[in-house]
């Protein structure tokens, strides 16, 4: 296998569908993410051995940038067609994949830790293999002094802010 290399990745199309994530690659072609994407707070340890890539959004979700994480399979020159970037980790290495998006590697696992306060967008991330895939978003931690100030249970809060 030849060596791979970093690749920066380029803006493309995204659409927020029901079910999913729809990215449109810089060649035409469309890939979806089947979703809806889990909420997770501040960081996700992926399961171990999945294929991870990690999509920033503008704040509208129409365009953003994706970014495979040791991506060993495509060739440097369809990522750089595509518009997806990567990078490639190893040992105990962290990569900033975009200002407040930073990744590492956990044992077989990809952390991904969001700054959400430094991110103009959103944050999804995506990890995958033949048998399984799973879909996250980086979102905020509920403001807690929000929650000292109700007098709401977390169940009714909850089912309050679904309705």
């Amino acid at each position: 296998m030849s060596a791979r290399n970093n690749v920066a990745p380029s803006t493309i199309t995204v659409n927020l569908v029901e079910g999913g994530v729809v990215v449109q690659y810089l060649d035409g072609r469309e890939v979806f993410y089947h979703g809806p994407p889990e909420p997770v707070t501040g960081s996700i340890k992926t399961p171990p051995g999945k294929d991870v890539h990690v999509l920033v959004t503008d704040p509208d979700g129409v365009e953003g940038v994706m970014t495979y994480v040791n991506d060993r399979d495509t060739h440097d020159d369809i990522l750089e067609t595509t518009g997806v970037g990567r990078v490639i980790l190893s040992g105990d290495d962290e990569e900033v994949l975009y200002p407040g998006v930073s990744v590492s590697t956990d044992a077989y696992s990809i952390r991904v830790e969001a700054d959400l306060s430094l991110v103009d967008g959103r944050v999804f991330v995506f990890a995958e293999d033949e048998l399984s895939e799973h879909a996250y978003e980086l979102v905020p931690a509920a403001d807690e002094s929000a929650a000292d100030e109700s007098d709401d249970t977390p169940e009714q809060h909850r089912e309050d802010s679904t309705a």
